[in-house]
């Protein structure tokens, strides 16, 4: 059968000395439940791999492999690598991408986001932050920097009505990058 390519964001892990899950670990639990070609990029829990399963089964097994293995309940958002490239292209914000690439984040969802949640973040974000939305993506340019925000990844997720990770816009590239790799 043949295995498509995945892109797993695991929310939370390795921020601020919590939810500690080095990455060589990571990758062998992954190759332990079955999945070949395992890449990681940086500490924040990206991951890309080869599967032959839907991406809801994906999401389950992996939170639930690192709940017995590590003991904690992380949310894993994952994505075909070939839906990967859409992202790239929706870019609202492409100035910002590249001049300001680590203050450009593309936010990815477990579920579609509530028609409601870029007009419920708009109205709370400060610092000159931009939203908008491309289909299940939020894209949010923090021209004053991440840590300034009040859009808090608890303030996301409830609006969102479900998790949220994201990535900067260089991330974004380098697991578009990864994803094309055999």
């Amino acid at each position: 059968m043949l295995r498509s390519r995945f892109i797993a964001l695991l929310r939370g892990i390795n921020v601020g000395g919590h939810n500690k899950i080095p990455m060589s670990d990571l990758r062998s639990l992954c190759t332990e439940i079955g999945w070949d070609n395992v890449r990681t990029y940086i500490q924040s829990g990206n991951l890309v791999f080869s599967a032959n399963k839907t991406v809801k089964l994906l999401e389950d097994e992996l939170e639930q492999s690192i709940e017995r293995r590590f003991g904690l309940e992380i949310s894993v958002i994952v994505r075909r690598a070939d839906h990967w490239s859409a992202y790239v292209e929706r870019n609202p914000f492409p100035e910002a991408g590249k001049k300001e690439p680590n203050l450009l984040a593309l936010g990815l969802a477990k579920a579609t986001p509530n028609s409601t949640a870029v007009n419920g973040l708009r109205e709370r974000a400060a610092n000159g932050e931009q939203l908008a939305q491309t289909r299940d993506a939020l894209w949010v340019h923090f021209p004053q920097g991440v840590a300034r925000s009040k859009l808090t990844p608890d303030l996301m997720a409830r609006l969102v009505g479900s998790p949220v990770t994201m990535r900067n816009w260089r991330t974004v590239l380098k697991l578009q990058d990864l994803a094309r790799q055999p």
